[in-house]
């Protein structure tokens, strides 16, 4: 019980600071309609993959990973995914996402990321889910993205696909480099609604009049919070706590594929690409 409430604090707060943040980040102006506002999750849900996995293998191409790193942190990701409500897995998570960080300055990860947006993310959004939130952009909505990637990352990805921004992992800075340390957790389950929650007591919204949209039921308790929540490619557990609510499914996979399935291919091929790369630079 203890241990419950104890994460439960270090969500709320993980939420407060993401919230934030993201308003100190988001640079642009209020859109007409303020009482409502559309929540995306990034990774399977407007992306196809990794987000953290594209941003690895950018930082690979530069010299900034070796290619132990990169294996190391594909294996930390998969029991990640393979086992994210456990907290021996979060934990090794958020090691695998600071380790390649650490040192780094804030100005050179944002640049890597704009890069890395267009060799390697561009062209793997996926259109449906673009779609819809060009459509609540259209109709005067702030549009956030909320991901457990680095906020720095998912600002970069908001900024470039016109959204009002992002709600993301806060790492601490000093002196304008990144010290290998959290603010807060990694922004992921409770604390992804814990982020949105005090989103929409800052900026005064209708949480009735919102909508939210993940892949995975990590997000529940996010989509829970809205009035309009849908699920996109979703896992097998999402899927189904959908059908018992009624709530509405959109599915842009050729054929379905839980996100655990989607998550394992992706690292087996960003292993492969790393190890290919070595292997080429040998010779």
């Amino acid at each position: 019980m203890r241990l419950r409430r104890t994460s439960a604090r270090r969500s709320a707060m993980t939420g407060e600071l993401a919230a934030r943040t993201a308003e100190a980040v988001a640079g642009l102006d209020v859109p007409a309609d303020t009482r409502s506002a559309a929540f995306f999750d990034l990774d399977n849900t407007l992306l196809r993959g990794a987000s953290l996995f594209y941003l690895a293998r950018g930082m690979h191409a530069r010299g900034f990973l070796r290619t132990a790193d990169i294996l190391r942190f594909a294996r930390r990701q998969a029991r990640f995914a393979l086992g994210a409500e456990h907290a021996e897995h979060i934990h090794e998570a958020r090691a695998a996402a600071l380790s390649f960080i650490t040192g780094r300055s804030v100005a050179e990860l944002a640049d890597v990321a704009e890069e890395t947006f267009d060799e390697w993310m561009a062209h793997k959004l996926w259109p449906g889910t673009r779609a819809i939130a060009q459509l609540h952009v259209d109709q005067g909505q702030r549009v956030w993205l909320v991901t457990a990637a680095p906020v720095e990352v998912a600002a970069v990805i908001a900024r470039r696909l016109g959204l009002t921004g992002a709600l993301g992992t806060v790492a601490e800075r000093v002196g304008g480099h990144y010290t290998g340390r959290l603010d807060g957790d990694l922004l992921h389950g409770e604390a992804k609604a814990a982020a949105v929650a005090s989103l929409a007591r800052r900026e005064q919204l209708d949480m009735s009049r919102c909508s939210a949209y993940s892949d995975s039921a990590n997000d529940i308790p996010m989509l829970s919070l809205v009035g309009f929540p849908c699920a996109v490619n979703p896992d097998r557990r999402l899927r189904r706590h959908a059908r018992e609510r009624d709530w509405r499914v959109r599915d842009y996979r050729g054929r379905r594929r839980t996100t655990t399935l989607a998550i394992a291919a992706g690292i087996g091929a960003l292993a492969g690409t790393v190890v290919g790369v070595a292997a080429a630079r040998r010779r």
